[in-house]
């Protein structure tokens, strides 16, 4: 049986009226508490120094800053996904929509839907090349209908999610994850949507302003490395860690 430190006999009410006047130093401790938390949260959003010719932590950065408020961001399953959740920001009423079951396909449909259901907000997707190949096509249903979703296509011909547990526990032995992919910018305009390609950090913000001033559906290739499998980590970093442990 539970037997309590200091029990007390009082209706709920009567006990929280009563300590409502007391502190005992709890305030400043949550205040200080809640300041590392933030102070912690800044810090991660900052984008890691890395060589790679297209940023994408930088490029979050400016997609942060020029987004409307009542965006609307979908998500696929992946790790592409990091860089939408650790850099970007989600104010009121802007609103995060995704899988909760981790299942692939999910992104281009959702933003389509939700293009179709809030035609005046700017609707953004962020899918896997490998995601993509799975509904991608479903951009065809906003042409049809009006819809105009802007996808933000990240390519870096792998299942990334999968091959980061590969070379975590079993590096150098890539098996049945790396994609050969179409032509993108074929594939969007077959479908009737506006395309991008950008493989460079300082392309990034000027395609996205065509793409959202095109007035159709867009699709923009962001050609990353797969070398950066994750917004924390690389492949050479988890094959070091596997090979020293």
């Amino acid at each position: 049986m539970f037997s309590p430190a200091l029990g007390v006999v009082s209706a709920p009410d009567k006990l929280a009226t009563a300590l409502a006047t007391h502190d005992w130093g709890q305030r400043s401790r949550w205040s200080e508490w809640c300041k590392t938390l933030r102070d912690e949260y800044l810090a991660d959003t900052l984008p890691p120094p890395h060589d790679y010719p297209l940023d994408m932590g930088a490029a979050m950065h400016a997609l942060r800053d020029s987004l409307p408020k009542e965006c609307i961001v979908t998500l696929d399953a992946g790790n592409h996904t990091g860089w939408a959740q650790r850099f970007l920001a989600y104010q009121r009423p802007g609103r995060i929509i995704g899988s909760t079951c981790g299942a692939m396909g999910y992104s281009v449909p959702a933003a389509v839907a939700a293009s179709l259901r809030e035609p005046e907000k700017c609707v953004l997707a962020f899918v896997g090349d490998g995601g993509f190949m799975m509904s991608g096509i479903e951009i065809a249903t906003a042409v049809q209908h009006g819809g105009r979703p802007i996808v933000l296509l990240f390519n870096n011909g792998t299942y990334g999610t999968i091959r980061m547990h590969q070379e975590r526990e079993h590096p150098n032995r890539v098996s049945g994850t790396d994609l050969m992919n179409p032509d993108f910018g074929q594939l969007a305009a077959g479908l009737g949507a506006h395309f991008e390609r950008v493989s460079d950090t300082v392309s990034f913000k000027p395609a996205l302003e065509r793409a959202m001033a095109s007035g159709r559906p867009a699709v923009i290739e962001l050609v990353t490395d797969p070398e950066r499998i994750s917004t924390r980590t690389t492949v050479a970093a988890l094959r070091s860690v596997k090979a020293n442990s």
